[in-house]
């Protein structure tokens, strides 16, 4: 196992299970403009990409095709809606801040997402974590979203480290992660992330 001295976590899926709910939400306001969305799709198509490109597919799949910026003006109803439904103390996993505490003491720790700083922080800050990482890195604080490799190159920047381990849960994170150079791992639930990191890098 490569002596790492950082560690990069995705949020939606690794840190905290929110993609049933962004999924929920983007359903919600896009209905009244006659589009469904259905979890099916949003799980094998939409995890780990940026909701403009979700968009896009879903205006090109739609019969007759549609603009896909009119769905992409629904966002602001969207992400109201998500922040209204994920307010109050968000439901990490209970080892989590323990475990957090523990590992800044040797690694440096950032949050690698494509999700917007907007929607990730709060919810950070709400469930008494964000003090845990030296930085953020969200969709709207890079030019190139997952699979490319920025927003990965830009936390180790931020941190100064070179040898990050990368905690992803999408096809397009691990892609993202590996064309950094970095280690990565697969995570199928935020449940499995204290266990893990228990194992790989706390004694």
């Amino acid at each position: 196992m490569p002596d790492f001295d950082s560690v990069l976590f995705d949020f939606d899926g690794v840190l905290l299970d929110t993609e049933p709910m962004h999924c929920a939400c983007w359903a919600e306001v896009l209905a009244p403009l006659g589009v469904r969305l259905e979890w099916g799709f949003y799980s094998a198509c939409c995890i780990g990409i940026d909701d403009r490109d979700m968009l896009r597919m879903m205006a090109t799949q739609s019969d007759p095709p549609r603009d896909w910026q009119e769905l992409w003006a629904q966002y602001p109803a969207k992400k109201e809606l998500f922040r209204t439904r994920m307010e109050g103390t968000p439901p990490f996993e209970p080892a989590l801040p323990e475990v957090l505490a523990a590992l800044e003491l040797r690694h440096k720790l950032a949050v690698v997402s494509s999700s917007s700083c907007a929607e990730i922080e709060p919810l950070l800050v709400n469930g008494g974590i964000r003090a845990h990482f030296g930085t953020v890195i969200g969709g709207d604080t890079v030019k190139r979203l997952k699979p490319h490799p920025e927003p990965y190159l830009l936390a180790a920047e931020r941190l100064g480290v070179k040898a990050p381990l990368v905690l992803e849960d999408s096809e397009a994170g691990l892609a993202s992660g590996r064309a950094a150079g970095f280690q990565v791992r697969a995570i199928k639930h935020p449940r499995e992330v204290p266990a893990l990191l228990r194992e790989l890098l706390l004694p």
